[in-house]
């Protein structure tokens, strides 16, 4: 195996976290590091952001430590600046006590090919995991650690730090990889062994799952809460795939453009009615979707008894997860003749769009009452609203430099 673990104290039970947003941020001992000075901060470089599971939180990775921001509304709800020392991977549990840490960036103390398991509550390091080549990716569930390295996914149980799964996969210096947060599933996908296929493997059902998703690399991957649809781009960036995990069957298929583009992010709403995409071409696009949750609209169901796609099997019928084409994403008005025109003009377009500077990688998460959050990595954040009747373009609610603020509390900006 090609890591190392070291829990120096053990790992206190995923039960027993509490909640983020101390007023007295303490120092980091354990990694023997001092606070900053506040006038170094002026020279603070963001390595990442990352949002947490309810995309009600994100996390900042800096030049010298970490900051955390709350959304809703939009404040920074701590930050741990160090010296020398800067993260290039942090990742949230939620909105809890226990975060993962990567080292990144020309001047960081920490190793890039080591995961630190942080305890903010207790001010230590919790547990080491130490591999043979640089991290590109982690995710937190919470009862499992899954650390993605270029060329292999290793799922560690959060609580005793063993080794749970090792999974060979194809070249993916992204670091791709999602897992599900329902505590009733646990599912996670990943780039499989060949060119434009997902691995998805549904541990709880012990099955997994090879869909060939695209002719050319997956560049983005996105999953609903519970793990049973899965969103993926390929480095065309062009098309934006919908499928079912259980038997790889596709559900829907959405055009962002025509021309080729980087995708920075997909986001799946929690009621999987919208999903968003960033891009390099300066657009988050909104589009429309055509899947349903089984027994989301449905009567409430007699105690014990779970929905019908929770036992689905890859037999079962998708005319459940299937809703009727109303409301679909616009499409070509010369769609009667798709036999005959490009695919292009009989695909499923966006049914919203916002404008952004091409300046930046932007990543995109869905907030309440039809709102979407969007962080740059030039440090801004904007929230917009679209119309969920209409559709078109949105409106923009609030902008703000998080990366600027002198105090944790931030004031919206007016819409220019």
């Amino acid at each position: 195996m090609s890591s190392t673990v070291s829990s120096p104290r053990g790992i206190h039970a995923p039960s027993n976290l509490s909640s983020f947003g101390s007023q007295n941020p303490t120092p980091l001992p354990s990694l023997q590091q001092l606070e900053m000075d506040s006038h170094e901060t002026d020279e603070i470089v963001l390595h990442s952001v990352s949002w947490n599971q309810d995309f009600g939180c994100f996390a900042a990775g800096t030049s010298h430590g970490f900051r955390i921001y709350s959304c809703n509304p939009f404040q920074e709800t701590f930050r741990r600046d160090l010296k020398s020392g800067g993260f290039g991977i942090v990742e949230m549990l939620f909105r809890c006590n226990i975060l993962a840490l990567v080292g990144g960036g020309i001047n960081s103390q920490y190793p890039p090919n080591k995961v630190l398991i942080w305890d903010d509550r207790q001010g230590r390091c919790i547990g080491e995991f130490a591999f043979r080549s640089d991290i590109r990716s982690v995710r937190l569930r919470l009862d499992s650690l899954v650390v993605v390295l270029e060329h292999k996914v290793y799922v560690y149980s959060l609580t005793s730090l063993k080794l749970l799964h090792q999974i060979e996969t194809l070249a993916n210096p992204k670091g791709l990889c999602c897992l599900s947060h329902h505590s009733s599933t646990s599912v996670l996908a990943c780039p499989g062994l060949h060119q434009g296929q997902v691995r998805v493997d549904h541990f709880g059902l012990k099955v997994t799952k090879f869909i060939n998703a695209h002719d050319s690399q997956v560049s983005c991957l996105s999953m609903t809460l519970d793990g049973f649809i899965l969103a993926t781009t390929s480095v065309k960036g062009t098309l934006v795939r919908i499928f079912n995990t259980m038997d790889g069957t596709r559900l829907q298929e959405v055009r962002r453009g025509a021309d080729r583009a980087e995708i920075y992010s997909i986001a799946l709403s929690p009621n999987v009615q919208w999903l968003a995409v960033s891009s390099d071409k300066g657009t988050v696009h909104i589009f429309k979707l055509r899947v349903r949750v089984v027994g989301e609209d449905a009567p409430t169901l007699p105690s014990g008894q779970e929905p019908v796609l929770r036992h689905q099997d890859s037999s079962a019928s998708l005319d459940a997860l299937i809703s009727p084409n109303v409301g679909a994403n616009p499409s070509s008005s010369l769609s009667f003749m798709k036999g005959l025109l490009p695919k292009y003009f009989s695909s499923e377009w966006s049914f919203a769009q916002f404008r952004l500077p091409e300046v930046t990688t932007y990543f995109a998460a869905f907030g309440s009452d039809n709102t979407v959050m969007i962080v740059g990595m030039d440090g801004s954040f904007y929230r917009c609203s679209f119309d969920p009747v209409n559709g078109g373009q949105m409106t923009q609610q609030e902008y703000i430099p998080f990366l600027k603020l002198e105090t944790h509390q931030s004031r919206p900006t007016s819409t220019p």
